[in-house]
């Protein structure tokens, strides 16, 4: 049976065994995480010169549609720590009234992400077209599939809430998948600058 601090300085997300070791094997796993985006961003980078027959990478990136992508992901992760913030103070509405923004500007950076996929492939460039597509389409749309997987995990994790309220056990579960949540942000940033970022300056230059 799990042994509860009662400390009250000690985050409830804390206040158990089993959270404190779940948590502690969750970044372990992001460790894992990192080396499967390090393999991708170094086949990106590898293959990014060879386009074959097909555009420039640059050559097709829109600025307006990534600020866009990059304030939405961006803003959710700074709702996802004030809904952090919101469950540490027991406030249970708080929690999900931030998360809950959390996945809606989460779905709203899937939905211009598969906007923008649908423009690259209108416009010829697609899995197939050349290596470099093919680098850039793995990357991206493996992290496009992480953020999915993220909304889906934190939605049941927040169903899980309303049916057993505010524990540690919860607490722990919630709190493990903002980790995850900020990691993804992360992987983005770097994705936004040596990706569209370095792919748009290269093309003008």
């Amino acid at each position: 049976m799990e042994q509860t601090q009662h400390d009250q300085n000690t985050p409830l997300e804390y206040q158990s065994e089993t959270g404190r070791l779940n948590i502690l094997g969750f970044w372990i796993f992001l460790g894992a995480e990192i080396a499967l985006f390090s393999t991708l961003f170094a086949s990106y980078m590898v293959l990014s010169g060879r386009i074959a027959d097909g555009p420039s990478l640059g050559e097709l990136f829109e600025v307006k549609g990534l600020l866009i992508q990059t304030f939405l992901l961006l803003t959710s992760s700074f709702t996802c720590g004030l809904a952090i913030h919101q469950m540490r103070r027991q406030n249970v509405k708080g929690l999900f009234i931030w998360m809950v923004t959390t996945l809606v500007l989460g779905v709203g950076f899937l939905g211009f992400e598969i906007h923008e996929f649908v423009l690259y492939i209108q416009e010829g460039a697609n899995i197939g077209t050349s290596a470099a597509w093919s680098g850039f389409f793995v990357l991206v749309g493996t992290h496009g599939a992480h953020v999915t997987f993220g909304i889906v995990w934190i939605t049941y994790i927040l169903i899980q809430v309303a049916r057993k309220g505010l524990t540690p056990t919860t607490a722990s579960k919630v709190f493990i998948s903002s980790l995850y949540w900020h990691f993804l942000d992360v992987v983005w940033i770097f994705i936004f600058t040596s990706v569209y970022l370095t792919g748009m300056v290269l093309n003008n230059g």
